[in-house]
């Protein structure tokens, strides 16, 4: 689960963690008012769950108040076009407004699974307010490292080590000490998957913010955290992905044109990589599960095909504990109620396989059968393409 930066810094401050004054504002007039309460020069920001807000036009200085009433009036309620968010954007809705920085110098601090060796890895940065992506791909040396052991978290040590890889002046260096413990105290009990500060701030009279945060959590833990249900913003998510977590499905929404209905994780992955063998993308990452029932096999069926983007559909399903025969059946009566215009491909495999043939076979309805995963994959596309 994603949150907005005035979610995350909300959340930081809570464990030591030093951020900008800021107010949030979701009209040109609060945002107004904001500006008056903090003291200009503010720095405006659309608040949007995806990055490269400040190359998109997102995060802008207003020096005076008609600035500030000009950019909020900008920047509400546009499209925000980012790496991070495919070509149609994100519709701006909130604004935060934060007081002006002298900036000295910014760097990058993050913390990620690395899943190599099954433990956090902190890493820091000179190269703040870059995409670390980037850096990672030209210049991966600029990148500093510390493992953290699960059996006794973030060390000192390790904090220190990373302050002095940065070139932080030695007076800093108990600063920067305290805020990277503060940071991985925060992952660790917020049960984060990921936590960004770019950039970390150095401001010219020698304190240390976080001058942007971005915090997701691990989905398998909220049920620890029942509070942060309420930092959830549905306007942030794929409409189709909303509606696949009420059945429990695990689905993604992607940039193709073949959607994908399979069991199993592995499976699922496997699928997509023979759909681009094939020649094509697939439009979704979707998996019913093991134990999947009939019903969710419809529901599963109802929201690929919701996607306007999806040409046609390959199901891909090794029966071991869900049976073919029930899947079939799921397919066809989600077929039938939906009223499909395009092509589908069943490939089925294990359990009851032959029952489940059968089903399609009396179906009435036009289904493109398959004896393999390359002979699903090359039907399908080839499918897509009339």
């Amino acid at each position: 689960m994603k949150i907005h930066e005035y979610q995350a810094k909300a959340l930081l401050a809570k464990f030591g963690v030093k951020i900008p004054r800021g107010i949030v504002a979701r009209s040109v007039e609060e945002a107004v008012e904001a500006g008056k309460s903090l003291g200009l020069p503010v720095v405006v920001k659309a608040q949007i769950h995806a990055g490269g807000r400040g190359k998109g036009g997102g995060v802008k200085l207003a020096r005076t108040e008609a600035d500030l009433e000009s950019i909020a009036g900008q920047i509400l309620g546009m499209q925000l076009v980012t790496h991070q968010t495919g070509p149609e954007g994100r519709t701006v809705k909130t604004l935060f407004i934060e007081e002006g920085l002298a900036i000295k110098q910014e760097f990058y601090l993050g913390i990620v699974l690395d899943r190599a060796t099954s433990k956090l890895v902190f890493m820091a940065s000179r190269e703040g307010g870059m995409d670390i992506e980037e850096v990672a791909a030209t210049h991966p040396e600029r990148i500093l490292k510390e493992t953290i052991d699960p059996t006794v978290g973030m060390q000192p040590f390790q904090a220190r080590k990373l302050a002095f890889g940065l070139g932080l002046a030695p007076e800093l260096v108990g600063k920067a000490t305290k805020f990277m413990l503060s940071l991985a105290k925060a992952f660790d009990e917020a049960d984060a998957n990921l936590l960004e500060i770019n950039p970390f701030l150095l401001t010219e009279d020698g304190e240390l913010y976080a001058l942007d945060a971005k915090v997701g959590f691990d989905d398998n833990a909220m049920f620890r955290h029942k509070d942060y249900a309420e930092l959830r913003d549905l306007n942030e998510e794929e409409p189709l992905e909303i509606e696949a977590s009420k059945f429990d499905l695990n689905y993604i929404k992607l940039d193709g044109s073949i959607g994908c209905m399979v069991n199993g994780a592995g499976l699922a992955m496997a699928t997509m990589d023979i759909i681009k063998l094939a020649g094509a993308e697939p439009a979704n990452f979707l998996d019913v599960g093991g134990g999947a029932s009939q019903e969710r096999v419809e529901n599963a069926f109802r929201i690929i095909l919701a996607d306007p983007h999806v040409k046609a559909v390959l199901i891909n399903i090794f029966g071991g504990i869900v049976r073919c025969d029930m899947v079939a059946s799921g397919v066809v009566e989600a077929a039938k109620k939906v009223g499909v215009q395009i092509p589908i491909v069943v490939r089925l495999e294990g359990t009851n396989v032959e029952m489940g043939r059968e089903v399609l076979a009396a179906s009435g309805i036009d289904i493109i059968t398959a004896s393999s995963m390359k002979d699903a994959a090359e039907k399908v596309v080839a499918a897509s393409c009339r």
